[in-house]
C-alpha cells in the first residue's frame, strides 16, 4: 500500500448531517468520490447530494432527522438506521449547524437554546451513539465541524461562538477516551466559507471587503476549500491524529 492508497476511503460507510448543501453537501460529495458510501442526515430530502453520490457508484442513504428538535433516543436510532442501511459506519462528520445573530445583551433565550442544541448537543449525541458503534468494532472517525469562532468571541453571535468553543472541548475531550480503542476524533475550523450562514456578511458590502483584505488568500473560501482536510482526517492517512482541530481558514487565524 502506497501513501496515496492510506487516503482512500473504499468499502467504508460515512454519515454526514447537513449534506443537503454547502459544507456539507461538499463534504458528502468529496468522501463518495474517495470511496465511501454516505449516509445523509437532516430534515430535507437530499435530492441532488444522492444523485451526485450514486453517479459516483457510491450508495446513498437518506436518515431523515430533524437536529433542531431530536434528542439523544432520536440521535442514537439515526445512528442506527445508518448502519442497518449501508451495513457499517466507519465515518461521522458533523457538520448540521445553525446561527442567530444579535448583540448579547439582547441575545433571545430561545436563539440560545436553538444554536446550542443543534450545533452542540446533536454533536455530543451523535459521537456519543456512532462511538458505541466504533468502540465495538474497535475503528472509526468522527470529524467535527468547528469554526474561527472556536478560537474568537466574535460580534453578535454569542450562542454560536459558545457551542464552537464547545465542540473544540468535545472532541478533545472524546479523542482522550476513544484514542487508545482505535476511534480518531478531531475537526476542522473553517473560516469565512461561501454559505448561507454567512449570506448577511456577504450582502453588506463594507462588511465583506474588511473580511476579505484580512484574509492572508485574499479571497473567501468555498465549500470545496474544505473537502480535502475531511477526507484527510476520515482516512488511514490521519490514523495516528487524534484531538486536532485543523483550520482551514485562507490564513485567518495565522494574520
Amino acid at each position: 500500500m502506497t501513501v496515496l492508497d492510506t487516503f482512500r476511503l473504499d468499502g467504508r460507510v460515512a454519515l454526514v448531517t447537513g449534506g443537503n448543501r454547502g459544507i456539507g453537501q461538499a463534504i458528502a460529495i468529496a468522501l463518495a468520490q474517495a470511496g465511501a458510501d454516505v449516509a445523509l442526515l437532516g430534515r430535507t430530502e437530499p435530492a441532488e447530494t444522492i444523485t451526485v453520490v450514486e453517479k459516483l457508484g457510491r450508495r446513498a442513504l437518506v436518515v431523515a432527522a430533524d437536529l433542531a428538535t431530536a434528542g439523544p433516543a432520536e440521535l442514537a436510532t439515526a445512528v442506527a438506521t445508518a448502519v442497518a442501511g449501508l451495513g457499517r459506519l466507519d465515518v461521522l462528520v458533523n457538520n448540521a449547524g445553525v446561527i442567530r445573530r444579535s448583540a448579547a445583551v439582547t441575545h433571545p433565550a430561545e436563539d440560545w437554546d436553538a444554536v446550542l442544541r443543534v450545533d452542540l448537543d446533536a454533536v455530543f449525541h451523535l459521537s456519543q451513539a456512532a462511538g458505541r458503534v466504533m468502540l465495538d468494532q474497535r475503528h472509526g472517525k468522527i470529524v467535527n465541524v468547528a469554526s474561527m469562532l472556536s478560537y474568537q468571541g466574535g460580534v453578535r453571535v454569542p450562542s454560536y461562538t459558545a457551542a464552537k468553543h464547545g465542540v473544540v472541548g468535545l472532541t478533545r475531550a472524546l479523542a482522550n477516551e476513544w484514542a487508545a480503542d482505535g476511534v480518531n476524533v478531531n475537526a476542522i475550523a473553517p473560516g469565512y466559507i461561501t454559505t448561507d450562514n454567512t449570506a448577511p456578511l456577504r450582502a453588506d458590502a463594507d462588511r465583506e471587503r474588511a473580511i476579505r483584505e484580512r484574509i492572508p488568500a485574499g479571497r473567501w473560501g468555498t465549500p470545496q476549500d474544505l473537502t480535502g482536510a475531511v477526507v484527510f482526517l476520515a482516512s488511514d492517512a490521519a490514523r495516528y491524529v487524534h484531538g486536532a482541530v485543523l483550520a482551514v481558514d485562507g490564513g485567518w487565524l495565522a494574520r
